[in-house]
């Protein structure tokens, strides 16, 4: 069980409000991670707050990665609780968080000294991406190993 944080200012907007509305909150997440591409995994969600508690088995590492970061990437949404199990385990990834200026190439000449690996980050996070240009502060991002 780990727990990731995020900046809950950012993101994409589901909602005006969870107070109240844990239960709606947590089928419109449900609904995100199959609206961005992910599918229908077989997760389990709940909300406490700001806090999103995901649970379930997935095939992957990355579908599970991607998961968290849909969920987390969503504005009112500062933790989500990970208990999610995989069922082939793989090494993890690294999480950045996209800073103001920040750009593709820049993360990848921090994280891999090449910035022309931005194409490696873009392609590890599809697809809550749709464009390497369409990044915005406060995003967390799945660095992949090299």
């Amino acid at each position: 069980m780990s727990i990731f944080s995020f900046v809950k200012e950012a993101g994409v907007k589901l909602w005006e409000s969870v107070v109240g509305q844990e239960a709606q909150a947590a089928e419109s997440l449900q609904a995100h991670v199959a609206k961005v591409g992910l599918g229908n995994p077989a997760i389990q969600l709940s909300v406490e707050g700001e806090k999103v508690i995901a649970s379930g088995e997935v095939a992957s590492q990355e579908e599970k990665e991607k998961i968290l970061l849909a969920l987390g990437n969503v504005e009112g949404v500062s933790e989500v609780e990970d208990k999610i199990t995989v069922a082939t385990p793989a090494p993890e990834a690294r999480f950045v968080t996209v800073k103001k200026g920040d750009t593709l190439s820049a993360i990848a000449k921090a994280e891999y000294g090449n910035a022309n690996a931005y194409n490696k980050i873009f392609e590890a996070n599809k697809p809550m991406l749709s464009h390497p240009d369409k990044i915005y502060p406060g995003q967390v991002l799945r660095i992949p190993q090299e």
